[in-house]
């Protein structure tokens, strides 16, 4: 065995381990879907005030119909219970490792912790709303009993509960403290709702109809964007549905002559398997995801230290304050203490570098092959590709609909996610949103196309057919994200991100389609999340 080889095969081990580690940390970790279902809920509550805008009544009704339910209230309550039902799940699950975790380990007790604290705050949240609803369906008292037991316990919502619960008491008890604490810690329809009780029981008409001429303005705002979020991907999925029917049914009749027909030997390749290991495992893997946070992060405690330190000594906080299973692209565990402007730039620059990088490292492996044949890395600015990207987008919108019950079936709100979705999902300032959509919009479906589709896919298929190179790119496209719930979801994303550039030869169909989901998911996590405020 070469000595290349060698080191490939410590670096193999030395990523395996840290990858599984991040894998296995990710059980316990909860997804962001739990906090999308409950902002989600908290539009359809906030717009569940909509007085129609003057339209007929017959048409309001059956609008409302459409977009609520039968009614709005029992809805919400419904999903507030669901999403309840999965975070206690969850923190049952992160107490039993908690249990069957060493005490030596005390960074993943930490990390267990930590995780335990945000399942229960989420809990707690849900039952602060809780209380609301079920006052807003009359029951009185046990909406106060709801609200006592966050009283009675170390909760972050324990003084907003103390308030609300005066507040619907006989008699009622207001103090100074009432309106200011509604304002800060209530939000959308709750606070609306709480500022109505308060307003009523001071006896200010005045004000209650200021009000309530707001109320009525943010409801039909909030239907606008929950009209965005929900009922426009509701269409793109059955006009993709009615397409990947389509698709099937000519795949029946004209078999290979199909649009879904992927033929073999599309690729010439002249390199063997040593230089895909390079590239996967010594260039992205190893260099831009384990040696690139590692660097950052010194540099990020010699920037922030006061004083200085030896070399040594800072190397060794890297490493006691960073879990080797933390470090990877989707771990924003080294900027906690940045601004959120600085976690933006933290992630878009620490991706560029990453990219070029593991793009160095490509071209390093391959340079000795140059040049190739013109069906490697084809970029053409004519053609049909933007019909096979948002085709691709359009198909995939069921499938990954599909997918996503499916997988909430299994991980039940648990299995972790990109942390830089619940960033977004929080974020206020325009310009940090701004950089997180570039990276997630331009940055990753560049770099990721080039990669994952451009070398890998190609790569494989002078060992396997393509549909079955497709699929292993695919599948390790899904992992590398470090998140068991997402290496289902985002297989099939890959597969179909493969599929469109095996079929249209060109890197920009597939870079529109990824570029278009991206950029649709964060929009919608941003309106979700203005939504709620």
């Amino acid at each position: 065995m070469t000595l290349k080889r060698i080191i490939l095969s410590v670096l193999t081990l030395l990523v395996a381990w840290v990858m599984g580690q991040s894998l296995i940390s990710s059980f316990s970790e909860p997804q962001v879907g739990s906090q999308l279902q409950l902002y989600q809920t908290d539009l359809i509550v906030q717009a569940s005030d909509w007085d129609g805008s003057g339209l007929p009544e017959a048409e309001v009704s059956q609008f409302r119909s459409a977009v609520f339910g039968k009614d709005a209230i029992e809805t919400a309550t419904e999903q507030y219970q669901e999403v309840r039902k999965d975070a206690i799940a969850g923190l049952s699950r992160i107490q039993q490792q908690l249990d069957s975790t060493s005490e030596i380990d005390a960074e993943r007790n930490q990390a267990l912790l930590s995780t335990a604290q945000s399942q229960q705050a989420l809990i707690d949240k849900i039952d602060l709303r809780l209380g609301m609803v079920q006052v807003q369906q009359g029951n009185i008292n046990q909406a106060l009993a709801t609200w006592r037991s966050l009283i009675d316990q170390p909760s972050s919502n324990a003084k907003i509960a103390a308030v609300l619960n005066d507040l619907w008491q006989t008699p009622p008890v207001i103090t100074t403290d009432t309106k200011p604490t509604i304002e800060t810690q209530l939000s959308g329809w709750y606070r609306y709702t709480a500022l109505n009780r308060l307003y009523t029981v001071q006896d200010k008409a005045d004000r209650l109809a200021q009000l309530n001429a707001k109320e009525a303005q943010a409801a039909q705002q909030t239907l606008i964007q929950l009209s965005i979020v929900g009922l426009l991907p509701s269409l793109g999925a059955l006009f993709g549905s009615a397409l990947l029917i389509a698709l099937v049914g000519q795949r029946f009749l004209r078999g290979k002559a199909s649009i879904l027909a992927v033929s073999d030997g599309q690729w010439t390749v002249p390199w063997d398997w040593e230089v895909i290991w390079l590239v996967v495992v010594g260039g992205f893997l190893f260099v831009g995801q384990f040696a690139l946070p590692l660097v950052l992060q010194l540099g990020l405690l010699i920037t922030q230290s006061a004083t200085l330190q030896p070399v040594a000594g800072w190397v060794a906080t890297v490493l006691s304050k960073t879990h080797l299973a933390d470090i990877g692209l989707a771990s924003t565990g080294l900027i906690l203490g940045l601004s959120s402007r600085g976690k933006a730039l933290y992630s878009l620059v620490f991706y560029l570098l990453m990219a070029a990088s593991t793009l160095g490292v490509l071209y390093w492996a391959i340079k000795e092959y140059l040049p190739l044949s013109k069906e490697w890395f084809r970029v053409r600015l004519a053609g049909r590709w933007p019909l096979w990207g948002l085709g691709g987008y359009l198909v995939a919108l069921p499938l990954m609909l599909g997918v996503s019950l499916l997988n909430q079936q299994i991980w039940q709100g648990q299995g972790g996610n990109n942390p830089i979705l619940q960033l977004v999902l929080e974020e206020r300032d325009p310009v940090a949103l701004g950089m997180f959509l570039f990276t997630a919009a331009v940055a990753a479906p560049v770099f990721e196309e080039i990669l994952f589709r451009g070398f890998l896919l190609p790569s494989l298929t002078r060992y396997m057919s393509t549909w079955g190179a497709i699929g292993l790119s695919s599948l390790i496209f899904s992992v590398a994200h470090l998140s068991f719930s997402e290496i289902l979801p985002l297989t099939v994303l890959g597969a179909i991100l493969g599929f469109v550039y095996a079929r249209s030869q060109n890197l920009m169909s597939s870079i529109l389609l990824h570029s278009t989901w991206n950029s649709i998911t964060m929009i919608g996590l941003f309106l979700l999340g203005s939504g709620s405020r």
